[in-house]
């Protein structure tokens, strides 16, 4: 059940060392990253190079089996991201302090949502803490991710 190693090298390439769902880095954990496989396992998806997501472990076991979320904007189902067919600042952005992932579409909010990326559903907030610490070691937000306006979170 493991992924070749061609493919999974191939996927952490194009991962460029980060989340493909948060863009958290993963040198800055203990813990390697997974592989997420965008269509699951249990619903006939592959080990295929356009089926898997390099994912820290925060994103891939929120996203579990999911692939569609609801846009808390719209009311309605939408697909959540899919970072082999689409590009991440296409549907995301940072806030200015870089320790918010804003949802600019509504595959984006119901990616944000579904998936918790700003521990909102948490008090203790950690993943917004780790974020001001890479914002501080500057490391994060990724060169070239959109940011917006404080108030659009």
């Amino acid at each position: 059940m493991s992924v070749p190693v061609p493919i999974h090298q191939a996927v952490r390439a194009r991962a460029q060392g980060r989340c493909e769902y948060s863009h958290s880095p993963e040198w800055v954990g203990a813990a390697r990253f997974t592989m997420d496989h965008l269509v699951p396992r249990s619903r006939g998806g592959t080990d295929t190079l356009e089926n898997l997501a390099l994912a820290c472990r925060r994103c891939n076991e929120r996203r579990y089996t999911f692939t569609t979320g609801r846009d808390p904007v719209t009311q309605q189902e939408v697909p959540l991201f899919h970072p082999v067919r689409e590009r991440w600042a296409a549907h995301f952005a940072w806030t200015p302090d870089g320790q918010w992932i804003v949802g600019t579409t509504p595959t984006g909010r119901a990616t944000v949502v579904r998936l918790d990326l700003n521990d909102e559903r948490h008090d203790a907030g950690f993943i917004r803490m780790s974020r001001a610490l890479w914002v501080e070691g500057g490391w994060h937000p990724p060169a070239g991710d959109p940011v917006v306006p404080e108030v659009q979170r």
